[in-house]
């Protein structure tokens, strides 16, 4: 666990009125406008990972009114100060599919970075105290949202229950997580009771 973040440096959330400004300093738009252009797309790879982690941060109550760091050792701090790592995968993708996709976790260890501190690990591992694994897992493209929590399915491990289990795997399918893990199953509601029971 991790003390409350040193807010002093992190950059604060913006509201999306910000106006983009031309080169005679006139608005020609909105940063809102520019969310919506890049990051509206939710079921592609990348936003729906992050999309993961700010339902993930909801729940636990760990979204304040700091934006996302980017690259930081762990993508959520609750206000009791468990770290957690957020994993997401999905049967279906942005693109055109033959079948749905097969659903594996990233889990390899890194050598994190903190960004309050600016500072390296000193050895690979796992960062975070308790690993939150979503599957967003709607398969019916015309029906699926990743903003309704009820299509989405989470598991919660320790990082150290994780870590015994696996070692140094670097992936992992969901039925080995299943089988192999064992990981605690909750709905969106259960989140943050699940993780600080693990975490405990």
């Amino acid at each position: 666990m991790v003390d409350a973040p040193d807010t002093s440096s992190v950059q604060w959330r913006k509201t999306g009125e910000e106006p983009i400004l031309d080169a005679s300093g006139d608005p020609v738009g909105a940063l809102v406008d520019f969310w919506r252009w890049a990051y509206s797309e939710t079921i592609g790879n990348a936003q729906r990972g992050v999309l993961a982690e700010y339902l993930v941060g909801l729940a636990v109550g760990g979204v304040g009114d700091r934006a996302r760091v980017e690259w930081d050792a762990f993508d959520v701090v609750t206000p009791d100060g468990i770290t957690v790592e957020v994993k997401s995968s999905a049967y279906l993708q942005s693109w055109r599919q033959e079948r749905p996709s097969k659903i594996q976790f990233g889990i390899g260890e890194t050598l994190g970075w903190t960004a309050a501190s600016n500072t390296y690990a000193e050895v690979p591992g796992r960062q975070a105290d308790v690993y939150v694994f979503c599957l967003f897992n709607s398969r019916k493209r015309g029906e699926a949202d990743p903003l309704d929590t009820r299509q989405w399915r989470f598991w919660v491990t320790s990082t150290e229950h994780l870590t015994a289990m696996v070692g140094r795997q670097k992936t992992i399918s969901l039925n080995a997580l299943l089988s192999r893990v064992g990981p605690e199953e909750t709905d969106f509601a259960g989140l943050r009771e699940v993780v600080r029971r693990v975490a405990g």
